[in-house]
């Protein structure tokens, strides 16, 4: 709704006459009146872009009336209804679902159940349902008896119960669906199988129709067992005289409950929930019963009348139906049976899993290690290989900024030992540049929070770019020894410590003891290397005007040591904080296959020791 306002009181303005500002309340006045017809514009191009398409989310609608014998209290019945219905939202149809309870455990009189039977034909007369479903003994007589005089046409499908249970009925082509099967040889057989040497057999039961059924079948199924196992049927009993009894069975026994849906006074039990995890409870021997319901209160499994499945096939049948097929055409489907087994009952009692039947379905087993925390160890692999692959880049990147910086010395360059130097150097270097600008990250970051501490930082890392500039003008004319290439070890040794005594101001005593004249290359380099680099951290750290370095030959090894009088430090700590001095130290002689130690304590100066063999047969030496 719009609404539009008149401004009154202002005084008429001539029409010959200006007045300032007059072109921009003409403006405003136009813009005013405009205003209204934008919206207007608007909302229509607003609708006429996004209308709704109701037409491509409309279904054609589906009634689907389902008969239940029980309420969803009873466990198998939810189970049942439960997978149905998640198999009818997978329909193309839209799905109205009317459910009716029959509940013959609660309305047990004939003339109840005629009535409600008479109600249902009443209701469903004028506003007949597209499929019907009938689920238990009840709905299926039910419908056996009133679908050709009331529902005719209307395709069944049923479950919910055993063939012999529903009376074996006759049906004509409209119905289709699933028998369930008992077949409690196959659990005893498993049973047995688990518990080898088993001599009784205890069946437990109750007394209302469904558990004398069940007992039937089973007395029918186990009598060729009767032979070879004693039985004992206890299946008339009240409750507690029932529970004391399973407390003091004897030994080698096998407890086969069927299911207890009222006991011998009269109680009622939902023999899945209540009655079954009692009978667990209180049995001194293996307890194995008849369904996947059953299940997760302390009985072992079976074979298994599977009500989940059974729930699945039903709609997946009737999803069949809906789209078009004959009920005709689709099998009756019997049995949903599948071994099934607690793991927790399994290890309660002792029982292995390789005795089970292959393709035993194993349930209430704990998660694994690997189970519980794979997705942490798979995002963190996904992480380390991110980071890893930027860390890779970033190195290669860097590398070849560097490669290009020193593109002219590496051209000059004649052997291949100054490239192999000149690309250690340029790692070195570019590690303590990945530093530097971390720490100036992190000055960057302290600048707004703590201006004297970025003050600190900056001015550590003034200092450490200064080293870095100092070092690499330094080793920039340390690339290659042209002593130790023409001389030898000894020579091209000796030359370097004179000239750090030069430049540093730190004496260096030089002793050598049986080198040959000729070292192998790479040998010869590490050696280099290491007094190179424990001259240089003797000059950084260690305070000392005085150092010693000593190069011998020990049968087929080259020792070499540099050592101080200087302040030491605690070993321990230069464990934890290794740094790239020492590192590079270590790895030239483990390549070579070498060993490599510090020695130091505070106050007492260090000692560094490092042995190679003469001719090493590392990769490095083979290049």
């Amino acid at each position: 709704m719009f609404t539009f306002s008149l401004r009154l009181g202002e005084p008429p303005v001539p029409k010959n006459v200006r007045v300032p500002g007059d072109s921009f309340r003409q403006g405003a006045r136009r813009s005013e009146a405009l205003r209204p017809v934008r919206a207007v514009f608007v909302f229509l191009t607003f609708c006429l872009l996004f209308q709704p398409r109701a037409h491509a989310q409309l279904k054609e609608v589906r009634r689907v009336v389902v008969f239940y014998e029980l309420g969803l209290t009873s466990p198998a019945v939810a189970l049942i209804d439960h997978e149905m219905r998640a198999a009818l939202d997978d329909s193309r149809y839209q799905i109205e679902l009317y459910p009716e309870y029959l509940e013959t455990t609660l309305f047990d009189d004939p003339v109840d159940q005629r009535e409600f039977r008479e109600s249902y034909i009443r209701k469903y007369q004028r506003r007949r349902p597209d499929l019907i479903i009938a689920l238990g003994p009840s709905p299926v007589r039910f419908m056996t008896d009133s679908h050709e005089k009331f529902f005719a046409g209307i395709p069944i499908v049923f479950g919910g119960t055993s063939e012999s249970q529903a009376d074996s009925p006759i049906f004509d082509s409209q119905f289709t669906g699933c028998w369930e099967m008992f077949e409690p040889a196959k659990t005893l057989d498993v049973a047995l199988q688990l518990q080898p040497g088993s001599r009784h057999v205890i069946v437990v039961g109750g007394v209302s129709s469904f558990d004398k059924h069940l007992e039937a079948i089973y007395r029918e199924s186990l009598h060729s067992y009767e032979a070879s196992l004693h039985f004992t049927y206890l299946t008339d009993l009240d409750m507690p005289s029932l529970l004391e009894r399973l407390k003091h069975l004897p030994d080698h026994t096998i407890v086969l409950y069927t299911h207890l849906g009222m006991d011998a006074k009269g109680t009622r039990y939902i023999g899945a929930s209540q009655a079954g995890p009692m009978i667990a409870i209180a049995s001194n021997a293996p307890v194995f019963g008849p369904s996947d319901v059953d299940l997760g209160h302390g009985e072992v499994g079976g074979y298994l009348q599977s009500f989940a499945r059974e729930g699945k096939i039903v709609g997946g049948i009737a999803i069949r139906i809906l789209n078009g097929e004959r009920p005709q055409d689709v099998p009756i489907v019997r049995g949903t049976n599948a071994y099934m087994f607690d793991w927790r009952a399994l290890r309660g009692w002792g029982f292995r899993e390789t005795d089970l039947p292959p393709g035993s379905a194993v349930l209430f087993r704990p998660a694994s290690f690997w189970e519980r925390t794979k997705w942490i160890w798979v995002a963190a692999l996904l992480a380390i290989l991110c980071l890893s692959s930027l860390a890779l880049y970033l190195r290669l990147r860097r590398a070849k900024n560097r490669q290009m910086g020193l593109s002219g010395m590496l051209i000059t360059a004649q052997e291949n030992e100054r490239s192999r130097l000149a690309s250690e150097i340029h790692d070195d270097f570019s590690q303590r540049l990945a530093l530097l600008a971390i720490g100036l990250e992190n000055a960057e970051e302290a600048i707004g929070t703590s201006p004297d501490e970025a003050v600190r930082q900056v001015h550590c890392l003034l200092n450490s770019a200064s080293e870095i500039g100092a070092d690499l003008h330094t080793l920039s004319h340390r690339l290659h020894s042209s002593t130790l290439e023409a001389l030898g070890l000894v020579p091209g040794v000796s030359a370097l410590c004179k000239e750090f005594t030069v430049q540093q101001g730190v004496e260096v005593d030089f002793l050598s003891d049986n080198i040959p004249r000729s070292v192998h290359p790479d040998v010869a380099l590490c050696v280099f290397r290491i007094v190179q680099e424990g001259l240089r951290n003797l000059k950084k750290h260690s305070g000392a005007a005085k150092a010693e370095v000593h190069l011998r030959k020990a049968t087929d090894k080259l020792f070499v040591s540099v050592s101080d009088e200087g302040s030491g430090f605690d070993i321990r700590e230069v464990i934890k904080k290794e740094g790239l001095g020492i590192r590079s130290m270590k790895e030239r002689v483990y390549l070579l296959g070498g060993r490599f130690e510090i020695h130091s304590e505070p106050g007492k100066g260090t000692r560094i020791e490092a042995w190679v063999a003469l001719q090493p047969k590392s990769e490095l030496a083979t290049r």
